[in-house]
């Protein structure tokens, strides 16, 4: 006689493998329950509310640095002097420097933010995504915005300030200066989100690494054609390391879509 202690309680295999269709069904679904338009609408005014909130107080709380920050971003223009063409344009100037310094601080709250109005939609396979995609795309702005100020930026200038060294004595005007820095670190750290985009379209069976790869020609002709595009300067050196830096972080994404066996 058998006793209940004794009684195998694991179960079948081929019950077991009867469970994997609903697991991948239920990754299908969405993580939260529907919403109608008018929660959905009511949703995205308080997101959109609490983001607004977070940049006035970024740009409030950058504008009380404003000073240290406006040195930092002079330092890889050394030998260089400022001047104010202008009545308060140092005072503008300041203004947005604190704002695209705010917005830059603000930007975690903000794509949380984003993340909790759209979590909603997404389905539990494609919210896994979510932590991964959000902390490479961080790291891979600040990354850009880094690179920009320690290898573009002093490209850029040293190319001007060499070219007309023996000709003209370097004057510029603050506001033009501060408008060609924050533009070129700006838009750097946009063109560093390039191996994120080929992560989700390869994750979600877009575009393979093959496919991909098979474009390399077009690729290196859209990545002059975005250096030329993104970097404020008309220098050659500053869009040559803009469209290298392009095409290391496009071929980096092949080989990493192709290590997730897409």
């Amino acid at each position: 006689m058998t006793l209940p202690s004794e009684v195998d309680t694991a179960l079948p295999p081929d019950l077991e493998l009867a469970t994997s269709p609903e697991d991948e069904y239920l990754d299908e679904l969405p993580a939260e329950v529907e919403m109608s338009l008018f929660d959905h609408l009511e949703e995205l005014r308080r997101r959109i509310f609490y983001a607004l909130i977070a940049v006035v107080v970024g740009v409030a709380g950058c504008f009380l640095f404003v000073k240290q920050i406006v040195r930092l971003l002079e330092i890889p223009a050394q030998g260089v002097k400022f001047l104010q063409l202008a009545p308060g344009e140092y005072f503008f100037v300041s203004i947005k420097v604190a704002g695209y310094s705010g917005l830059l601080v603000a930007s975690p709250f903000i794509l949380y933010q984003i993340i909790q109005f759209v979590l909603p939609g997404l389905t539990r396979r494609e919210s896994r995504l979510i932590g991964p995609v959000v902390l490479g795309s961080s790291f891979l702005f600040v990354t850009g915005l880094f690179f920009a100020y320690v290898a573009l930026i002093p490209a850029a200038l040293n190319f001007f300030i060499s070219y007309g060294a023996d000709v003209v004595e370097q004057l510029w005007s603050i506001d033009k200066y501060f408008e060609f820095v924050l533009l070129l670190m700006f838009s750097t750290g946009l063109a560093f989100q390039i191996p994120i985009i080929q992560l989700l379209l390869g994750f979600l069976g877009i575009v393979s690494s093959a496919q991909m790869f098979s474009g390399w020609r077009l690729v290196i002709l859209g990545a002059t054609v975005l250096g030329a595009v993104l970097t404020p300067s008309t220098d050659p050196l500053t869009q040559s390391l803009l469209a290298g830096a392009v095409l290391g972080l496009y071929f980096g994404g092949i080989g990493l879509v192709k290590l997730l066996g897409r």
